[in-house]
């Protein structure tokens, strides 16, 4: 009997057959269907970096919207939606969007908040009756960007199915609180289940009735809907994993393994909707044109929220910061809010360029949000890896300079540089992950040099001289790979790594 996976964590089941030959299979014919997709117009160089990308990541199918200056320039279907039947991704298809369901409520809060029926610096026992006493001080604005402190109804091996919400709803409200609310970011679906509490309360209906009249129906979605697995909608795509449990840990699979998502009714503010990458792109139209909150409320709706020590916090590097609903990009340049589903789907807006990325796919692990960057580079020059995009700001300037004289330059540059300034400096792990950047970007020698740099300014750094130990392997300079990986293995005895090539190149 099959059985319901976690919203927010991904569990797979039933092993394909056949698959020595029938994986090679599926990939061929995601293939075909890329180029079916296409047919109508020449593969572009978008096309051309999914198709790599899809093939990178193995990725069954992918749809793709942009939208440049409020008009979609570019939609795309790749792939195969369902694998076993060898059907392929259309523009009809459906696709399971994860926690960008909490977006939609981020919009839906601020129309209430528009009305005059909602404060989201209130406590939320303005609004709901009988929480626990340590619950009630906590505002709205903190459920919303998940600094709370309340207790995770969803632990690491709980689901909440619709047999089971209210037991689940029970038991939470007996745990004790994770830290005072506003000291701590921490991602937590509680949260968003007393969100939809809130809306329901104050807009007297189902929040997803009300998102279905706010939002659905003004921008005209008639394939976007809240649901889970057991919804039979028309042109939905299958989603899959590549992970499975063995022995209470996850572990990478060979092969695509089927996904079953569940959502509890009172959980699908957290998690519950699937939509088309066409949809989306005009529900993103008609909230950057005020069709569905006024113009003043975006800056409010994408405002990340702040801890107690007054700093933002999010993810990870990337996604940084978290607003009311939506992930936000906090960056010098091209900053984004950037929200994200399951692993599997994102999208980006660029607000101060005028552009936004819709990218669904049905792959758990995807994580197209550590692409999408890359494909705006299509339509924003200046966002190209080439160009140093993405590096912190010292090292993008420094990586300037190095286009235009040679990487062999680099030392000599920074010399100069901290002549110039004595604070000037180059974190060591920030310049690791710059060569291997480059190294992505099959800029093997210039890669090399930034090794090389590495050690220069960190010259007891075990890890700095493993790198380059590794760049000289990858160049087949077997003599400088052993000289570098031994100074290695002698800084840190303990790098297991070091020690096995060592053995292996005797």
């Amino acid at each position: 009997m099959s059985q319901p996976i976690n919203p927010t964590r991904p569990t797979n089941r039933h092993r394909l057959p056949l698959f020595v030959w029938g994986f090679m299979l599926v990939f061929l014919l995601a293939g075909t269907c890329f180029q079916r997709a296409e047919a109508q117009t020449p593969a572009d160089s978008v096309d051309l970096f999914l198709a790599a990308k899809m093939r990178q990541l193995r990725i069954p199918g992918l749809q793709l919207a942009v939208i440049q200056h409020g008009q979609v320039v570019k939609l795309g279907q790749y792939g195969l939606a369902n694998i076993q039947d060898s059907i392929p991704v259309s523009r009809k298809s459906r696709f399971t969007i994860n926690s960008i369901t909490k977006a939609f409520v981020g919009v839906a809060v601020m129309q209430l908040v528009e009305a005059g029926k909602l404060d989201v610096a209130a406590p939320i026992s303005r609004y709901l009756t009988g929480l626990p006493a340590a619950w009630q001080p906590v505002t709205v604005r903190q459920l919303l960007t998940h600094t709370s402190g309340l207790p995770e109804i969803m632990g690491d091996d709980d689901m909440v199915t619709e047999a089971n919400e209210n037991a689940a709803w029970a038991n939470v409200q007996q745990k004790p609180m994770e830290f005072a609310p506003g000291e701590k970011f921490s991602y937590n679906q509680t949260n968003y289940l007393l969100v939809g509490k809130i809306i329901d309360q104050l807009s007297g209906q189902p929040f997803a009735t009300f998102i279905q009249k706010r939002q659905l129906n003004v921008v005209g979605m008639p394939r976007t809907a809240l649901g889970d697995s057991h919804d039979v909608l028309p042109n939905t795509t299958r989603g899959y994993s590549y992970s499975k449990v063995v022995n209470g840990e996850w572990q990478r699979s060979r092969e695509p393994r089927n996904l079953f998502e569940v959502y509890a009714p009172s959980m699908r503010t957290a998690s519950g909707m699937t939509s088309t990458a066409e949809e989306m792109a005009h529900w993103l139209i008609a909230l950057q044109q005020g069709k569905l909150l006024k113009p003043a409320s975006l800056p409010v709706l994408w405002a990340p929220g702040l801890l107690t020590n007054g700093r933002p916090q999010g993810f990870n590097r990337l996604q940084n910061g978290y607003a009311l609903g939506w992930p936000t990009v906090l960056r010098p340049e091209h900053r984004a809010v950037a929200p994200t589903g399951g692993g599997r789907s994102a999208l980006f807006i660029y607000p101060e360029d005028d552009l936004a990325i819709v990218v669904l796919t049905n792959l758990m692990g995807a994580n197209p949000d550590m692409f999408i960057d890359e494909i705006a580079g299509y339509y924003l020059p200046d966002m190209r890896p080439a160009t140093g995009f993405g590096l912190p700001p010292t090292i993008r300037a420094l990586h300037t300079q190095l286009r235009k004289r040679g990487f062999n330059q680099a030392e000599t540059l920074v010399k100069q540089a901290r002549k110039k300034s004595p604070t000037y400096q180059l974190p060591e792990t920030e310049v690791n992950a710059w060569g291997y950047s480059l190294l992505k970007l099959a800029q093997p020698q210039n890669a090399l040099e930034i090794f090389k740099l590495n050690v220069s300014l960190y010259p007891q750094s075990a890890n700095a001289y493993d790198s380059l130990g590794e760049m000289y392997a990858e160049m087949g300079n077997r003599e400088l790979a052993r000289k570098n990986y031994q100074r290695s293995l002698a800084l840190n005895p303990k790098n297991t790594g070091a020690a096995e090539y060592l053995k292996k190149s005797l």
